[in-house]
């Protein structure tokens, strides 16, 4: 771009949006300020969410949605973006009443929709100024987990520099009697160690004397069907820095979600709550990892794991137990657990070595995904085929099924791995148009963030475009990799699977996919069947009579 054009932000559809002259400010918050007045003079609250991303973006519109007595509106949301060429995009469009992110909910586009174009309680922005206006500040800014090594979260660090400066623009610009709510998961101390030295200093440069009234509460958004569901009626946890900042945080929190019937729980300390998202997440995690190696048990020994698992669920105590699939995904999991163990050694400054579950179980699930391609490798072979070159269809990006997200998918590392082990592959999912990560990874997340950073043969992937006719993608492939437990793969039909490929192929069950008629099926139509804990195939395979295929068999299609 010439210095002479104007900067310009491209929404994930394609559309384009100039950023913002110096001129448009100013003009800009006369217009809110002239809001949010009116608003004011009708009762209302004026809040500020800080971030409107996935997780910013619906909280602003169950928070502009909120009614007090009488059923009328009692909050006026702002939904403030910094004006980057990354994300501006996300406040036109939000400002149309249209969702800034994806989501299979459908209720996600009908509150955002509702609360700008109906109700009229809910814009976005991209000035600063606005924090002036605001009796609560919602901080919904992403912080991060930078791994320097895969299969070493030790090797990383907590990418905390965006909250810092913006715990920074806040302090400058908020009354004293402002309530700053921190939502975003953040290393544990955080609020107490970091946000209020921050803000207690730029608040005695303003000459401010009280102290900030800082609060923490976090999210457990769950993308899917239930996304607002997830945030609104959910359970919540919060806490205040002091006996002030408590109470207006659960005052806050009652008056815009469904508290009556998903009661908070009330922690003394901000390092409390902090920690208990730490945990949550961590214990889910390290469960995971525990059965990737029983995964690996069974594999070599007979086993079938989901029978396993199956059988342990029967007892209640253990109903919640889950097969770890490859690896694990989502925002969350694969980070949160980096975030504590960071906090003790930079927020608190031990130096001796107490977590050794935490880590081990996060570096254990970010490399589980790496065990796929070696499968595939292994049923090629079986078959006579080298993997390199061998065309792959991998069914499902999305980091679990039902879902369009892919952050931190285990199918990235399958996808990234294979390339590098010179297959030819290609993908499928039909919850996504775009994988990210891939199309955009010199710059997504950010620039240098990319999982490309860990693996050989990467650059091609730029060019890898998501199939959207599955049968299609089928035609001539070597391997079929099932990664995601989408219903539509569930549902598949081995023999009209098998047709549509034109021939036998290698097939890796990565998440407990297929039963046992249709592994049984595959095989008899001279298919090579591995899978993720699943040890019984070969008890299978054996029961049949069959020789190693050889990849020349013909496939019947006949029962």
């Amino acid at each position: 771009m010439k210095k002479s054009e104007t900067p310009r932000s491209i929404s994930p559809s394609g559309e384009v949006f100039a950023l913002p002259g110096r001129r448009e400010y100013s003009r800009e918050f006369s217009r809110l300020r002239r809001l949010a007045a009116s608003h004011r003079a009708a009762g209302r609250e004026i809040v500020v969410v800080m971030g409107v991303g996935f997780v910013g973006a619906v909280m602003a519109a169950i928070v502009a949605d909120a009614r007090g007595r009488g059923g009328k509106p009692s909050k006026f949301v702002i939904g403030m973006q910094r004006p980057s060429v990354r994300s501006f995009w996300k406040i036109p469009l939000l400002n149309r009443g249209e969702a800034p992110v994806e989501a299979e909910d459908p209720e996600v586009a009908r509150i955002i929709r509702r609360c700008v174009i109906e109700k009229k309680t809910l814009v976005a922005t991209y000035v600063y100024d606005v924090l002036s206006l605001a009796d609560v500040v919602v901080v919904d800014v992403q912080c991060d987990y930078a791994k320097h090594a895969l299969g070493d979260v030790r090797k990383g660090w907590a990418d905390i520099g965006a909250l810092e400066e913006s715990l920074e623009i806040m302090a400058r610009h908020i009354r004293p009697d402002a309530l700053v709510l921190i939502e975003t998961t953040v290393p544990p101390g955080t609020t107490e160690q970091v946000a209020y030295p921050i803000m207690r200093k730029e608040f005695r440069r303003r000459g401010i004397a009280s102290d900030p009234l800082l609060a923490h509460s976090y999210e457990r958004v769950m993308p899917g069907r239930e996304y607002v569901a997830s945030i609104r009626d959910f359970w919540r946890v919060c806490s205040g820095v002091n006996a002030e900042a408590r109470e207006r945080v659960v005052k806050f929190l009652n008056g815009v979600l469904n508290t009556r019937k998903y009661p908070l729980t009330v922690l003394d300390r901000p390092i409390e709550s902090e920690t208990a998202k730490i945990v949550e997440n961590s214990y889910r995690a390290a469960s995971l990892a525990f059965l990737d190696e029983w995964s690996l048990f069974a594999e070599r020994n007979g086993v079938d794991l989901v029978k396993v698992i199956n059988a342990i669920k029967v007892r209640p105590t253990h109903s919640n137990i889950i097969f770890p699939g490859p690896g694990i995904g989502g925002y969350c999991l694969p980070k949160d657990g980096g975030l504590g163990v960071w906090a003790y050694r930079h927020i608190f400054g031990f130096e001796d070595d107490i977590f050794k579950i935490t880590p081990l179980a996060i570096d254990i699930n970010d490399t589980r995904s790496l065990h796929a391609p070696q499968l595939v490798r292994d049923a090629l072979r079986n078959m006579g085929k080298p993997i390199a070159a061998a065309e792959v269809l991998l069914l499902g990006a999305a980091y679990r099924e039902d879902v369009g997200d892919t952050r931190y998918s285990g199918s990235e590392i399958i996808v990234r791995k294979l390339s590098e082990m010179g297959a030819e592959v290609k993908v499928h999912d039909p919850y996504l148009d775009h994988w990210w990560e891939f199309e955009a990874q010199d710059t997504y997340p950010r620039p240098n963030y990319s999982w490309a950073r860990f693996f050989h043969r990467q650059a091609p992937l730029k060019n890898l475009r998501l199939e959207k006719d599955l049968w299609g993608a089928l035609k001539g492939i070597d391997a079929l990799v099932l990664a995601v437990r989408h219903d539509q793969y569930l549902k598949l039909d081995p023999d009209r699977v098998v047709k549509s490929a034109g021939q036998p192929f290698a097939v890796v069950d990565c998440f407990c996919v297929l039963d046992d008629e249709k592994i049984r099926r595959y095989l008899e139509l001279g298919c090579e069947v591995k899978g993720m804990g699943r040890g019984h195939i070969k008890r299978i395979k054996d029961s049949l009579n069959l020789q190693p295929s050889r990849g020349k068999a013909k496939a019947k299609t006949g029962r």
